[in-house]
């Protein structure tokens, strides 16, 4: 395919009929002496390249897109580039690497269609802990001019916010069953799915619900993930039978045959040619790795946001009312505020000591499962940053139970003994997860194999912090690095702040502990 003076494809092909049919800015040119292959001229427009994509052509789309790139940030080529693609198709995978800035791409990409008149109202749908760090952020900061709303909560005010003038409306997963009727008539004519692989399974009753979704509305879709199928061939099957149906069979079982064999009676392995029909079904697509990313920053920073469990909630309130009735009643020492704000810190990842020594622990799950949907989502290695040791051994249990290969390091493991775990992380590549304590593990370990860094909960150091996530962003590591950092507390979220602005926390203890009091 040859692109004639920005303006025009000139294509080879023995489809010339089906194309000049289907286009009605195309023609014939000629026919290629003694082959039965005719030149065929199409002009290179959006809906062009959308109609030769059904035909089964591939073309970039037609560059550049005039818009003027709102918000604060500058976009990054690789965003540009990705904002064109998706504005392009109306149905489509965006691939992308974690960190690679999907999320300002796609609103981008949004915003030009309404200034088309293409896009009235964009559904967003992602998971809970994204919908304000991820999703609402960068919105705002993006596209700052258009309304936005959260539909999350019990359900009616999550139809009040669907029947409102918001512009991009954000929900989560389990939100959509909840208030089905309510999209349906929406009006919403973009959905985008961030971190897809939530819709792999098509017996799932979140996948029907979504796919009558689709089939009721049909609208454009923006499906992200940078791991598709990244668990099984098997799993690509959902999400292309939500973008490109026509690419996968009607049937999962017919799939399950195609890219798997079966190798014992209950064991089956991926065919040879697996990867070929998942990147054949998954398309048009788009993906960046973030070493192909030569503006982005060498470390990302984003928040993830999680829901304490009513558990959780309980204990953290009767907690902070008993160091309210002590505040008032004299004078906070630094010693004290650092003692209780660590009782909050442990409630909030999951469990907390006792006065008796003993360990309590909570149900953590939403932070658990937070922390999932990072590794799974991860192209490389993860590192976990857990700040106490009964947490480590929470985590230990978690991943156990879902078959992750897993290291761990606390302060009671010899320097021996971490030399072989850490040498077990980089060169082994069954090993996916390495889970720190961070103030074992803030000097001189080198973990490269990792490009993603979760912190379970945050240090109070600055020191520590920034230390700990330099053992994947040094020397040999060969992609960009993205640091998660999960909050849940109001304790969290202001730790989170000063670390950002290097402020060490006992430069300011008491005063943070009151304030944190009164949040």
């Amino acid at each position: 395919m040859e692109v004639l003076n920005g303006k025009a494809l000139k294509l080879k092909t023995r489809l010339t009929d089906s194309i000049l049919k289907t286009i009605t800015k195309s023609k014939l040119i000629g026919r290629i002496l003694n082959t039965d292959i005719d030149e065929v001229m199409v002009y290179w427009g959006r809906d062009e390249v959308r109609a030769l994509h059904s035909l089964g052509f591939k073309s970039a789309p037609p560059a550049p897109m005039k818009y003027n790139w709102t918000g604060i940030y500058k976009p990054m080529s690789h965003q540009m580039t990705t904002a064109e693609f998706l504005s392009t198709y109306d149905r489509c995978f965006l691939l992308s690497e974690q960190g690679t800035g999907k999320t300002c791409s796609a609103a981008w990409a949004a915003d030009y269609l309404m200034t088309l008149g293409e896009v009235k109202r964009v559904l967003v749908i992602c998971p809970i802990s994204i919908m304000h760090a991820a999703w609402k952020e960068d919105l705002a900061r993006s596209v700052m001019h258009r309304k936005i709303g959260i539909a999350h909560g019990v359900k009616e005010v999550r139809k009040r916010v669907i029947q409102s003038d918001a512009e991009f409306v954000i929900i989560n997963y389990d939100g959509i069953e909840i208030v089905m009727d309510e999209i349906i008539a929406g009006g919403f004519d973009l959905i985008i799915v961030d971190e897809a692989n939530n819709f792999k399974s098509t017996s799932t009753r979140r996948w029907k619900a979504f796919n009558k979704i689709m089939n009721t509305m049909k609208p454009k879709l923006w499906m992200m993930t940078g791991t598709p199928a990244a668990q099984s061939p098997e799993d690509a099957y959902g999400l292309a039978k939500l973008v490109s149906p026509d690419r996968v069979p009607k049937y999962y079982t017919q799939w399950k045959e195609m890219v798997m064999q079966k190798v014992t009676q209950f064991k089956w392995v991926p065919r040879p040619q697996a990867k070929d029909i998942v990147f054949n079904a998954l398309q048009p697509a788009i993906r960046f790795t973030k070493e192909q990313c030569l503006d982005l920053p060498d470390m990302v920073f984003t928040r993830r946001d999680v829901e304490l469990t009513a558990q959780q909630i309980s204990y953290y309130r009767k907690m902070k009312k008993d160091m309210l009735m002590h505040a008032a009643g004299e004078e906070v020492s630094a010693v004290h505020a650092a003692a209780n704000l660590n009782k909050l810190l442990q409630i909030s990842c999951g469990a907390v000591y006792s006065d008796t020594g003993e360990v309590l622990r909570f149900d953590a799950s939403n932070r658990l499962n937070v922390m999932d949907e990072i590794i799974d989502e991860a192209s490389k290695k993860t590192i976990v940053f857990a700040p106490f040791r009964h947490t480590i051994e929470m985590i230990r249990d978690h991943l156990d139970a879902r078959g992750i290969k897993t290291s761990y390091i606390h302060g009671d493991v010899s320097p021996v003994k971490r030399g072989e775990i850490i040498k077990d992380f980089q060169d082994c590549p069954d090993t996916r997860v390495i889970v720190i304590q961070p103030q074992a593990a803030s000097h001189g370990i080198t973990l490269t194999a990792a490009s993603s860094v979760i912190w379970f909960g945050p240090t109070s150091s600055v020191e520590t912090f920034l230390q700990a996530n330099s053992r994947a962003h040094r020397n040999g590591q060969d992609t960009k690095v993205t640091i998660f950092m999960i909050q849940g507390s109001p304790a969290e979220e202001r730790m989170y702040d000063m670390l950002d602005k290097r402020v060490e926390s006992h430069a300011s203890l008491i005063n943070m502990y009151k304030e944190i009091l009164q949040m």
